[in-house]
């Protein structure tokens, strides 16, 4: 699976056909299509081909007149940006929250670090662990590194930092995945987070490795 395919972990499954069903209308195609282009360019650090991208998606989408279709778009929006720790309101989202369904209400509240109880067991399967209050750090982190998608890892971990339960195994595991998948943006934003803890820390060793890091990435521009 290429790393732009994963974001159908959000919603984007829900908005294809199964290869068992009847062909999927054009605006479903162009709809994922655009999704994974726009996720794959926000992560990468491409910032208008990424928006030009999301609008695609949503004109798509907004053809059908259905907003509850369009809330699982604009939720894949404001999650990639969670992702990359750009925390703010997902407004996209919120106009359209009168008409959308609970699963996406609950999904709202998870990109906030605030679901509850009676949300998690309307997440995305592999979101469920991570969302779960009571469970240990060491729990926590064991269902963040077994989640099979990048993206949803991703999430997950800018998701723990809101809740306040992001922990170095946290933030480590985040840089290792965005590292692995070339994602600039939400690699350059837990690198900067890394070193800021690790300067509070009095580490300077470990911060000038990761200022080292962060100088690497960013020349790779």
């Amino acid at each position: 699976m290429s790393r732009t395919r994963a974001v159908s972990v959000v919603w984007l499954a829900l908005l294809c056909a199964c290869a068992s069903e009847p062909p999927a209308p054009g605006w479903k195609l162009q709809a994922r299509s655009a999704l994974e282009r726009g996720t794959g360019a926000w992560l990468e650090g491409r910032t208008q081909i990424a928006e030009r991208e999301f609008a695609t998606a949503r004109d798509e989408v907004a053809s059908t007149g259905r907003p509850d279709l369009l809330a699982r778009v604009e939720l894949t929006r404001c999650a990639v940006r969670v992702a990359s720790l750009q925390f703010e309101t997902c407004a996209g989202f919120e106009r359209l929250r009168a008409d959308a369904a609970p699963a996406e209400t609950a999904y709202a509240a998870y990109l906030t670090g605030r679901a509850s109880a009676a949300d998690v067991p309307l997440l995305p399967e592999q979101h469920r662990a991570v969302a779960n209050p009571s469970a240990s750090p060491a729990a926590t982190v064991a269902a963040l590194r077994s989640m099979p998608d990048p993206v949803a890892r991703q999430v997950a971990a800018g998701v723990l930092l809101q809740a306040g339960r992001a922990s170095p195994e946290v933030i480590a595991t985040a840089i290792d995945n965005a590292s692995a998948q070339g994602w600039r943006r939400p690699l350059l934003a837990w690198l900067t987070l890394q070193a800021q803890r690790a300067q509070l820390a009095g580490d300077t060793g470990a911060l000038e490795r990761i200022r080292r890091r962060i100088a690497l990435v960013e020349g790779a521009r």
